[in-house]
């Protein structure tokens, strides 16, 4: 039989149904985690840059995002409670030995979650009922609770990583906690920074990417093209900065986490001038089957010379390090992460460089076919980076602390699957209602935008969401006066 196989069948039943469990419900929830995290800062540069230069356009565009960003949030809200509620049913094991060491990032995260939902309601209804100053100056903490919830999310997952800030007792349970130790971990700057960049790329290339498919159906007024250079302007400027961080995290890995960067890259014995191997598939025997063979690269790239030695997964026992399918499906996924951000690099230098020579968007349809599929391909990336990163750690819960296979509940495995069918179900009809809300938030404000434009008044790029609307032509007032027939929908 072959090891995978032998290791699988000495697992419980359960573990199966809970890991696929919070791998969907995990990957469903990262979807939306871009926007949230990053979308309040997209949003305010834009509605600065409105107030700034006294731009309509601008602020009408910052004023549909908070709206969106607003549907967004309720969507976020439901994901991660039920992924909180996860963390205790499908693993208590986890969170009942090793709680009060790392728990303190969740209760970081329910907080920033909290303040983040008060702080978006008063942004959006802000909208025409505070003065502009005050408006904008109220927004500006919506940034920093999306960036302190990050900072609870990636502390509790760092030091899943690499564990400290705590002692052992006869037991084997954790005492002498350290909260500040147990927070700030040897992997969590490079996470946290590369994680953060991270969203605003993905963000910033997400939002972009709506108006570079409008681009590509014809619609080039300022308002698509304000709608695109903003965010891709962002995401561009991340682009390469995300490359650099990805190199950092990935040498951090080598140093701390030396069995998970040896699944990353399918390294089965320690060795110098070992080779990179794109897209291998790694065998039970240690062979790599298929890919691209570069010789020497893997060594000089983790040390900057051929002759680094590179520790590989025969470094220790099987039960103690992923298995060969494991560690293809982490090598798999950390190659297509690495691929997809050095195109995303190439797209926003070719940005950059029309920018610099023509002081104008880029005019080629190749360029918006490919920044409309920039947004999607960023939200694989992710994907892909939390699928390196969790499944390259097996079969680990708690680096070299905990199994997984021991935090896992006693659920009987039957019921978890019946618990994965239903959440499936509920998801599928929850994203499917963003969907609908989002294509018919756009279609309400297109034909807003078209009967405005056909009657002849002022356009949405001509009215400051900010005090009392345009004047209207006097033939057009309503008997009852000039706010008889205003609608409530829009806000005093």
């Amino acid at each position: 039989m072959p090891l995978s196989l032998h290791l699988l069948a000495d697992a419980p039943a359960q573990l199966l149904p809970a890991r696929e469990l919070m791998a969907f419900t995990l990957a469903a929830h990262i979807i939306l985690v871009p926007l949230g995290v990053a979308f309040p800062l997209i949003t305010l540069v834009m509605h600065y840059r409105g107030l700034r230069r006294n731009d309509a356009t601008a602020l009408l565009l910052a004023r549909r995002w908070s709206a969106v960003m607003a549907v967004q949030f309720a969507l976020g809200i439901v994901t991660g409670t039920v992924l909180s509620f996860e963390f205790g049913l499908l693993w208590p094991g986890l969170m009942g030995r090793w709680g009060d060491v790392f728990g303190v990032g969740f209760g970081v995260e329910a907080w920033a979650f909290f303040l983040e939902a008060v702080l978006i309601a008063i942004y959006l209804y802000g909208w025409r009922r505070l003065r502009p100053r005050t408006h904008f100056l109220l927004g500006l903490p919506l940034p920093l609770a999306a960036l302190l919830g990050a900072f609870g999310i990636l502390a509790a997952n760092s030091w899943m990583n690499t564990p400290q800030g705590f002692s052992l007792d006869a037991a084997g349970n954790p005492v002498d906690v350290n909260v500040w130790k147990a927070i700030f971990t040897p992997m969590f700057g490079p996470q946290y920074w590369h994680f953060v960049v991270g969203m605003i790329l993905t963000a910033g290339f997400v939002v972009a990417g709506v108006y570079a498919t409008g681009w590509l159906r014809g619609r080039r007024d300022r308002y698509h093209r304000l709608g695109f250079a903003v965010p891709f302007t962002i995401a561009a400027v991340a682009a390469p900065v995300q490359f650099v961080l990805g190199d950092s995290i990935a040498r951090s890995v080598f140093h701390k986490q030396p069995v998970k960067f040896a699944a990353m890259e399918i390294v089965w014995k320690t060795d110098t001038r070992v080779p990179e191997y794109l897209f291998g598939r790694l065998q039970e025997d240690g062979s790599v089957k298929g890919g691209l063979k570069i010789p020497l690269l893997d060594s000089f790239l983790a040390g900057f010379s051929p002759n680094t030695e590179v520790v590989g997964l025969t470094s220790v026992p099987a039960d103690q390090r992923p298995t060969a399918t494991q560690a293809t499906i982490a090598h798999w996924a950390f190659d297509l992460m690495v691929l997809i951000g050095s195109a995303l690099v190439l797209l926003a230098l070719w940005y950059g460089l029309v920018w610099l020579r023509h002081r104008r968007l880029p005019a080629s349809r190749w360029f918006y076919g490919a920044a409309a599929c920039a947004g999607v391909g960023s939200v694989v990336a992710v994907e892909c980076g939390w699928i390196a990163a969790e499944v390259g750690r097996q079969p680990w819960i708690v680096y070299e602390n905990m199994r997984v296979a021991e935090a896992v509940t006693a659920t009987r495995s039957t019921s978890l699957w019946i618990m994965f069918g239903v959440v499936a179900a509920v998801y599928v009809f929850l994203f499917g209602s963003f969907l609908v809300v989002l294509l018919k938030m756009r279609t309400r404000w297109r034909l807003a935008d078209e009967q405005q434009a056909a009657a002849g008044a002022h356009t949405p790029e001509d009215d400051i969401p900010y005090g009392p609307r345009a004047s209207i032509p006097a033939g057009d007032v309503p008997a009852g006066g000039p706010g008889a027939g205003r609608s409530g929908g829009e806000g005093p």
